[in-house]
């Protein structure tokens, strides 16, 4: 079954990422030209209707963007 990714509640903090990031960070410039909305549409039919959520695939994407541009691999995390 395909996830999605739900925005998280407040618990006894208030952070926001966005307030964090600089404006001119590497990783907001890559947001701006990566569009992946039709992807959950185009990948739909081969996730199962039943079984447990998978991880949001747009996030996953998105995680394995940045581990490309920081230069961290699935090798390198084994080691």
């Amino acid at each position: 079954m395909m996830g999605k990714q739900a925005e998280q509640p407040v618990f006894l903090y208030d952070f926001a990422l966005d307030k964090h990031v600089p404006a001119d960070h590497m990783l907001r410039s890559i947001d701006r030209f990566v569009e992946l909305d039709e992807m959950r549409a185009k990948l739909a039919p081969f996730y199962s209707t039943t079984g447990r959520p998978s991880i949001d695939p747009e996030l996953l994407i998105r995680m394995l963007l940045v581990g490309y541009c920081y230069g961290h691999t699935m090798e390198s995390s084994a080691n």
